[in-house]
């Protein structure tokens, strides 16, 4: 039987994709072939891998593994309901303590992933009386789960604490309650949010503090506890979310904070009411990786001597890693700007052809003109790997006219 084709109902869609054909901004899915490594088969071609959230190489690591098939076979595939009617699992209990005592909090949430914790969170805990002080550069799941809230939305500069204040004052006797949130690493340019200088400035203006620290789990803060613990701002923050899918090597999002901050989302936040709760494996590979961050210090440890060797020898090369056009990277993230955006998805694609997996990101997940490579780097590259992909990174450039 032949497939259907688009119907004219839906022939602005077909639209927005030649359109982008156009641009050259169109891409296909890649596949991978087998584990999420330093070095995979993406579409059956080997390639080195830096395109992967996979900081610490927690996704494939033997013990996250052994959990997972345990708590399979004692818990079955899944749980088979939402949490507040028969989906809590004590193991899911065990999960949210675990994390808890990781991030010294009273309590803990998880949610399914960690754009719905954002979006939930903010949309549930606010209303249309109140205010969201908001980074221009925050993730999209805070953009719309400040739009869910129907708050009052003001956007500060990027890192600029100073026009957050700013802000702050035009809204202070205003009614409603006022949230400011930041990212505490920015997904696109790899820099650290100023958390403790917006914690401080909530302290002194009445307003809760909310951290989306998605791509610092892991990475910053002792054994991986954020960004929130780097700036040792713990006590100053009212908003803790964190991710399971990225450095934890498994799946979802979750939300620290205070007993009755969690209480009201399980009452409240709507993905976390309406959403079947993970499968018992997923919550087992979590709760193994909390205990690897504890026991395994020295995996950060080499994420970070890989970036910083990483980004020195793209920077010797010549290229932008930021700090001229955008922020400048200091973690893992590390973007190679080059504006345009059919200019990077061709750069993209042709250092891919050579055997490294780099992915282009162009507008409208970026602004125009900011299109550019985006490279993560892992504990689990070795210094072989490294170079070789420099090699192809700088013999590409060359070869295409970028360098």
């Amino acid at each position: 039987m032949p497939f259907a084709a688009t119907r004219p109902q839906l022939a602005h869609l077909t639209a927005v994709m030649d359109d982008l054909k156009a641009r050259g901004t169109y891409f296909k899915l890649r596949v991978l072939d087998d584990e999420q490594g330093p070095v995979c088969h993406y579409d059956g071609r080997e390639v080195i891998n830096l395109a992967s959230n996979n900081y610490l190489g927690l996704c494939n690591h033997p013990k996250l593994r052994e959990a997972a098939i345990a708590a399979t076979r004692k818990y079955g595939v899944g749980s088979g309901a939402v949490r507040t009617i028969a989906g809590t699992m004590r193991i899911h209990m065990e999960l949210e303590e675990k994390i808890a005592a990781f991030k010294g909090v009273e309590a803990c949430v998880v949610f399914q992933s960690g754009f719905s914790a954002n979006a939930g969170t903010v949309s549930s805990i606010l209303g249309k009386e109140d205010f969201i002080l908001s980074d221009e550069l925050n993730h999209a799941s805070i953009i719309d789960g400040a739009r869910l809230s129907k708050a009052k939305i003001k956007v500060f500069r990027h890192k600029d604490v100073a026009h957050a204040e700013e802000l702050l004052k035009e809204v202070q006797n205003e009614p409603g309650r006022k949230l400011v949130i930041t990212d505490g690493v920015f997904s696109m340019d790899g820099d650290i949010g100023p958390v403790g200088e917006l914690a401080d400035l909530c302290e002194r203006y009445g307003a809760i503090m909310m951290v989306d620290d998605a791509h610092a789990s892991g990475v910053l803060g002792r054994n991986g506890r954020g960004s929130v613990d780097h700036f040792h701002a713990t006590s100053k923050v009212d908003v803790q979310v964190g991710t399971l899918s990225k450095a934890i090597g498994a799946l979802g999002g979750y939300v620290c904070g205070s007993r009755d901050l969690i209480d009201f989302l399980y009452h409240r936040a709507r993905p976390f009411l309406f959403s079947t709760s993970h499968p018992p494996s997923v919550a087992a590979t979590c709760i193994a990786a909390f205990d690897l961050l504890e026991s395994e210090p020295e995996r950060i440890a080499r994420l970070w001597d890989n970036t910083w060797y990483f980004k020195k020898q793209l920077t010797d090369a010549g290229f932008d890693v930021g700090g001229k056009t955008t922020p400048a990277s200091e973690t893992p993230i590390t973007p190679i700007i080059l504006g345009d955006g059919r200019r990077t998805m061709d750069f993209s694609r042709a250092l891919f052809d050579q055997g490294v997996m780099a992915t282009g990101i162009a507008f409208p997940t970026v602004s125009e003109g900011k299109a550019r490579i985006r490279t993560i780097m892992t504990s689990e590259h070795t210094r072989p790997q490294i170079d070789r992909a420099l090699d192809i990174i700088v013999s590409t450039a060359k070869t295409s006219g970028i360098l």
